[in-house]
């Protein structure tokens, strides 16, 4: 049976675009085949899930909306192996395995997001340096192409469909469902320490110093100048040896409206990096926290991309490679300081070495992200932005871009032509794309 069309209003989780599209409530599996073959409304599909990729990169024409492709179908608690639906959201995987003693091996920065989201993007976290990206998690995974076809594939079977699918952004076909290889874990906290660093140059310092740590980020001053460029707080943690398996209650709070634009401008940010700073007075913290307010401290409030306003918000991230991270962020943070967009949520990480799916964004070095607040005058600094990330060997985030050029897109991942050799393979180059796919020129 074919699923009836219903308009409906999306957007990513930037709420910039905010588009019209025919969406498509699936089910079950076999609801998807007869679904991409009538080719409606121009014949381009993307899946949008949970919508917590930043821009236009699961929006288009016609949405297959897969939320409630969400059951778990097996777990051998031996292996710590996992099957389940693409539509699963992590955050139920951790509600059931947690308290078993089992965790993710690699988790986002939002725990709301769908496990073919997750592949699709090949989200990291905070042990990239360690464990890779989310697809170094995935053994198998059932991909469902045009033709209808169902193909299971691996790093071993299948391999260029797997190369192309973790990190394809969807443009592949359709994920139906996937193996995981969850971690097992003693306890719901980790035993955390924080570093303050005074600047960049000792932010950087204090990560190679760290690198032993199984997970580190730092929030880092994006509005800091002069001596104070790159001041930050590093965040180390390991997995506690012992403690209770079930995370703490979070009282979670809600954003009700959207905040005026003029309450975030640089006054304002300023003044909150520089009490954020200045809340750590000593040089080391050690304490322990829950798994949640480690891994996931937004989550606690519901609706926060409201904060950012009725224009929406975009986030700008970069990887830059080790041997030109230093030069590169030390140029881009100054340009964003003189600009005034900088704002509370910017976030520094370490990448391990690179995979070798085609178009996954981790390099080894330094990735920075930062949101901007959508004004008239953020595009031209972005477009800047992205020539210094080039000159410096580096590329942008296709998660959570939203108005990269395709000159920028196609100079920064020397694997587009492989992935999209697969893409005409598989027949999918005429009926996957989304508003990114579009504009990329993918």
């Amino acid at each position: 049976m074919t699923r009836p069309a219903l308009p409906v209003f999306i957007s990513g989780w930037g709420r910039t675009p905010r588009i019209r599209a025919l969406g498509y409530e699936i089910e079950l599996p076999e609801e998807i085949s007869p679904l991409i073959r009538q080719k409606p409304q121009g014949g381009d599909f993307i899946v949008h899930a949970m919508g917590r990729s930043y821009g236009d990169s699961s929006l288009s024409q016609n949405v297959i909306l897969t939320r409630r492709l969400n059951a778990i179908l097996n777990f051998d608690p031996d292996t710590g192996i996992v099957v389940c639906e693409s539509g699963v959201i992590l955050s139920d995987l951790i509600d059931v395995f947690l308290p078993r003693g089992w965790f993710l091996s690699v988790t986002p920065g939002t725990k709301f997001v769908s496990v073919g989201g997750a592949i699709s993007g090949d989200v990291h976290g905070k042990n990239h340096h360690k464990a890779g990206c989310f697809s170094a998690s995935v053994i198998r995974m059932d991909v469902l192409v045009p033709n209808g076809q169902i193909i299971t594939c691996s790093a071993q079977t299948n391999r260029e469909l797997f190369l192309a699918t973790c990190g394809g952004m969807g443009l592949t076909g359709v994920i139906l469902s996937a193996a995981l290889q969850l971690q097992p874990v003693q306890s719901a906290f980790i035993d955390q320490e924080i570093i303050k660093c005074k600047n960049l140059q000792e932010t950087i310092d204090a990560f190679h110093q760290y690198h032993h740590s199984t997970y580190s980020v730092a929030w880092i001053d994006c509005l800091s100048q002069g001596k104070d460029l790159g001041r930050s707080l590093l965040m180390v943690g390991e997995h506690a040896q012992s403690g209770c398996l079930r995370l703490p209650e979070v009282c979670r709070q809600s954003v009700p409206f959207d905040v005026p634009g003029i309450c975030l401008n640089r006054y304002s940010v300023s003044l909150f990096n520089a009490l954020y700073y200045a809340r750590m007075r000593q040089r080391h913290l050690s304490n322990t926290v829950s798994l949640d307010t480690f891994f996931y401290p937004l989550d606690a409030i519901l609706e926060w991309n409201r904060m950012y306003g009725k224009s929406g918000f975009t986030q700008y991230q970069l990887v830059l490679p080790l041997e030109s991270s230093h030069a590169g962020l030390k140029t881009i943070l100054t340009r964003i300081a003189r600009s005034g967009l900088g704002s509370f949520l910017a976030v520094l990480k370490l990448f391990g070495p690179a995979n070798e799916n085609y178009l996954s964004f981790p390099l080894n070095g330094f990735t920075l992200a930062l949101d901007f607040k959508m004004v008239s005058r953020l595009l031209p600094l972005l477009d800047e932005l992205d020539g210094i990330v080039l000159d410096h060997g580096g590329r942008i985030y296709l998660s959570k871009d939203v108005r990269m050029k395709p000159k920028i897109f196609q100079k920064s991942y020397p694997g587009l032509e492989k992935f999209r050799q697969i893409r005409r393979r598989y027949g999918a180059a005429e009926t996957f794309n989304s508003l990114q796919s579009r504009r990329l020129e993918i």
